[in-house]
């Protein structure tokens, strides 16, 4: 089910890495080698996908390959928010796609967010959805609209400056298709009729309530492809594969692109989720631990069915403490 494994999320904004702590990125870099030797390692059928630049940034892109990081992946990934945070107009999305293309010429460019908020009318969302369907539907292989959700406003957006970037901080809470309580709004009608070609990226939060409902409305509208999250901090709660195994587990039925990211507190100079860690080989470690539990290679699985329930706690305890 685990069609792509993504490494890390925006690595270019500070919002989910920490450029003062790597300001040339050569530890993002390393981490992005080790990640992608390890995904490889345990199942190389596994496309692996460089975390989705925000901005689009062709220059990032060249440094990234200087760092030996385009050489281990197999997709570059671009996230765009024309109508809600770029300062470039949604018509000009084949563009912003022929840049990296230009600089990017061996790997495919998938779209892995792209969305267009309620905050200030539905009926730009409804455009949104619709003109963005028009010209990235064939354009590339993988387009994820975010999101399905609105986000909760009591959960808090995972964004630096918070209240502090004044109505751009308050978007992130109109992006989703299905108001909070449960709604819908009429762009998802517009979503319904694109569903099998555009997929949708929808962060599930530990032990999300709205899983389920979430499931639900997927299979109704024909979703095909989904981006979610395993988070790498979360991973040390104590009942952290519980909710790894119940999330994955719901999310059978789909073709899945999981996005590995977020550096727990305790293994990065910055203490937060978003400081490069201390040692880049443990959250590698953890892809290969999460690849081999959730997309196991075909001939160990059809040599040893039990493999397909690895590792276990016991074993993912241990690379823990390995790494503290």
């Amino acid at each position: 089910m685990i069609e792509a494994a993504m490494i890390w999320n925006e690595p270019n904004n500070k919002s989910h890495w920490d450029p003062e702590l790597d300001p040339d990125w050569s530890i993002f870099g390393d981490l992005v080698k080790r990640a992608g030797a390890a995904i490889h390692a345990a199942n190389p059928d596994v496309l692996r996908v460089l975390g989705g630049m925000s901005p689009i940034d062709a220059s990032w892109v060249n440094r990234m390959r200087g760092h030996g990081a385009i050489d281990a992946v197999d997709v570059v990934a671009v996230h765009g928010f024309p109508l809600d945070w770029n300062l470039w107009s949604i018509h000009a999305w084949p563009d912003k796609i022929a840049e990296i293309e230009a600089v990017c010429p061996d790997k495919p460019i998938w779209v892995t967010e792209v969305g267009v908020g309620s905050f200030g009318a539905e009926e730009v969302q409804e455009f949104g959805v619709q003109k963005t369907a028009e010209l990235l539907v064939g354009r590339v292989p993988r387009i994820f609209w975010y999101s399905l959700y609105d986000l909760p406003q009591e959960w808090g957006a995972t964004t630096r400056h918070r209240e502090a970037e004044g109505s751009s901080y308050y978007r992130h809470f109109y992006m989703g298709l299905i108001r909070e309580d449960g709604t819908p709004k009429p762009s998802l009608d517009h979503y319904a009729k694109v569903a099998g070609e555009m997929g949708l990226m929808q962060w599930f939060h530990y032990h999300d309530p709205r899983l389920d409902d979430a499931v639900a409305w997927m299979k109704r509208l024909g979703t095909r492809h989904l981006r979610t999250g395993l988070s790498w901090a979360d991973s040390f709660r104590p009942d952290a594969l519980d909710w790894f195994d119940r999330q994955m587990e719901a999310l059978q039925d789909f073709d899945v692109t999981v996005t590995f990211c977020f550096t727990p507190e305790h293994l990065g100079p910055g203490a937060h989720h978003t400081s490069p860690p201390y040692d880049t080989q443990g959250f590698a470690d953890f892809c290969q631990q999460m690849i081999e539990r959730y997309a196991p290679a075909k001939s160990r699985v059809e040599a040893h069915p039990a493999l397909s329930a690895t590792p276990d706690r016991a074993e993912l305890a241990a690379a823990q403490a390995a790494v503290l």
